[in-house]
């Protein structure tokens, strides 16, 4: 028993970053990855003081209503789709995400997944595995040049800069579109253009989605943003799903209107429509843009700084880096949660 608040983390993440709590608070942290069904998860939230969670966990009114202790839920993403920011604000809960710190490594495998597109590696490594051979017929396994053709980016925050910033390498200009127009000096370190959706979707030879999932972006990139897509084009979404329509898109690479795509995401992950999945012309992976070693410890760093700030504690006393909602913290809450029996890590 103690009188320190409780954390609750969802998942295994890295032991070592997550000890810097110990000194403040008890620490009960998931053993396994696992899917907590809606009780489950309802009871996790109003047995703690804080939690660290993951996109799997969505969370909203009705997960946090008997949380009277709750102070944060920072979650180990940029993104932050999985949470209700507004109803967390309405209960005095602070919300907060990983932002920055999985920039490069996003931008990393967005290049990753354009250049295996391009040049069709997922379906030449599949037929090689399968006992196949193609070496010896000049016109096997043609691809698409990637050098000078232009690369469009929809979504110019952080991520599509760093997206951007690569593009030098390989002599491609760069034309992007936003919700508002980069400064001047930011244009010019990225080498950028700014155009509207539609020239973005006609001139773009590779087209890289990286903005976030809100009721205006969802079904961004549909079947009449496809219509208007060079047919030799190349799609990759490293954004969220939900942004692409994924029964239009597997329609126009079907049919030759798309030439390639390569996704990380997909709507109603962990399922992928079944037409993608049957598709040569579709790389995938599964959600893992920010996957490195570095990058994950880093977010799971960013997560219990948050967490410390708030509880006044570590070098952000008292102003969590990454806060969503600020307005949180002047709504009254509950004193802290009494001690609770509880298996603590």
């Amino acid at each position: 028993m103690t009188d320190k608040p409780s954390v609750w983390v969802s998942r295994p993440t890295f032991p070592d970053v997550i000890a810097r709590l110990q000194p403040h608070f008890r620490v009960v942290e998931e053993s396994v990855e696992r899917t907590l069904g809606p009780a489950d998860l309802v009871a996790k939230l109003a047995s703690h003081d804080a939690a660290i969670v993951g996109m799997k966990e969505r969370i909203g009114a009705a997960e946090v209503a008997g949380a009277k202790h709750l102070r944060i839920v920072a979650n180990l993403a940029v993104g932050y789709d999985n949470l209700d920011v507004a109803a967390l604000t309405a209960a005095g809960i602070a919300a907060s995400n990983t932002a920055d710190v999985l920039n490069e490594s996003v931008a990393d495998h967005a290049w990753a997944l354009l250049l295996g597109a391009a040049r069709r590696l997922g379906a030449a490594e599949r037929w090689l595995r399968a006992g196949q051979w193609h070496a010896t017929e000049f016109k096997g396994w043609l691809g698409t040049d990637v050098r000078g053709g232009t690369l469009g980016i929809l979504g110019m925050g952080r991520i599509g800069q760093a997206v951007a910033r690569r593009a030098s390498g390989f002599g491609m200009p760069v034309i992007y579109h936003n919700r508002s127009r980069l400064p001047e000096a930011t244009e010019h370190e990225c080498h950028a253009r700014y155009v509207d959706k539609a020239d973005l979707l006609r001139e773009a030879d590779f087209l890289v989605l990286v903005l976030p999932l809100t009721p205006d972006t969802r079904h961004a990139i549909g079947a009449a943003e496809l219509a208007q897509m060079k047919p030799t084009a190349v799609l990759v979404n490293v954004a969220r799903g939900g942004i692409v329509d994924d029964v239009a898109l597997a329609a126009a690479l079907r049919d030759g209107r798309l030439a390639a795509a390569g996704l990380d995401v997909f709507e109603g992950e962990p399922r992928v429509h079944p037409d993608l999945l049957a598709l040569d012309n579709a790389l995938l992976s599964p959600h893992i843009a920010s996957a490195t070693t570095g990058t994950r410890r880093a977010m799971t760093a960013v997560a219990v700084d948050n967490v410390l700030a708030l509880f006044g504690h570590g070098p952000h006393a008292g102003h969590p880096p990454n806060l969503l909602n600020p307005e949180a913290l002047a709504v009254a809450r509950a004193p802290l949660s009494p001690p609770r029996q509880e298996s603590i890590r």
